[in-house]
């Protein structure tokens, strides 16, 4: 980012639409660029990379869940966020499937639509930083190296497991997280569809990190696709809903 902006590509087959998130992205500080479709999109980004790729999952020829497949073959480390149809579970697991990092749905409230963006570019900072560094949230802290979890300065006791599944959710916060990624990351590669497993792991932990369990402030639910872990303290963050 050397202009200090953060690159925003906008692919999107509407113009006028593509028209109005241009001005409203450059409005809140991006420097953003436009492909009218999949294959423009990935013939810029190699002579033009970005930060961030905002990605239409319904687009005429080359659909937006095969492009984003092919923009994480370039690149591992370029946030793709895709737009979503409105109640479809289904395109929600595809786009995370493909490689993308977040997605929003249609229709969607643009201070959303930023808040995610902004969160998206401080997890891919975060990643380049010490792994080992202690993360915050609201009265949460989380130290990796000593594996301790506290709120509001009193230790929490979580069980080894617990703890593993907080600290991978803490790393990614913001991010929806799979179900199946869960399990791998946390159990190992053998795991992926043992969901009541997962629900009860969830379950025991909000008992421990959430001030009511019932409306959980931290650890979020993404219907049918897996969690989503939540800084109560950012107010661009989306409210919760429990299981």
């Amino acid at each position: 980012m050397a202009s200090g902006k953060a690159k925003v590509l906008i692919v999107d087959d509407e113009p006028a639409l593509r028209k109005a998130l241009h001005t409203s992205l450059s409005a809140s500080g991006f420097d953003v660029s436009e492909a009218r479709n999949g294959g423009e999109a990935l013939a810029t980004l190699p002579r033009a990379p970005v930060d961030i790729v905002l990605l239409d999952i319904n687009m005429p020829g080359m659909s937006g869940i095969e492009v984003c497949r092919k923009i994480r073959e370039l690149s591992i480390h370029m946030g793709i966020m895709m737009v979503t149809v409105r109640d479809s579970e289904d395109d929600k697991v595809r786009a995370l499937e493909a490689g993308a990092d977040d997605f929003i749905t249609k229709p969607y409230r643009l201070r959303e639509m930023i808040a995610r963006l902004h969160a998206m570019l401080r997890r891919m900072s975060a990643q380049q930083d010490n792994p080992d560094a202690v993360l915050t949230a609201g009265a949460l802290e989380l130290d990796p190296k000593r594996r301790l979890v506290t709120k509001n300065g009193v230790e929490i006791h979580l069980s080894p497991k617990e703890f593993e599944l907080l600290a991978y959710l803490f790393q990614h916060q913001g991010a929806p997280v799979m179900h199946a990624r869960l399990l791998q990351a946390v159990w190992g590669p053998e795991f992926g569809g043992e969901l009541e497993y997962l629900r009860s792991y969830v379950r025991m932990l909000r008992k421990k990190i959430e001030t009511d369990p019932a409306r959980p402030e931290y650890l979020l639910t993404e219907p049918w696709v897996g969690y989503r872990f939540r800084n109560p303290s950012d107010p661009e963050s989306s409210a919760a809903g429990d299981e």
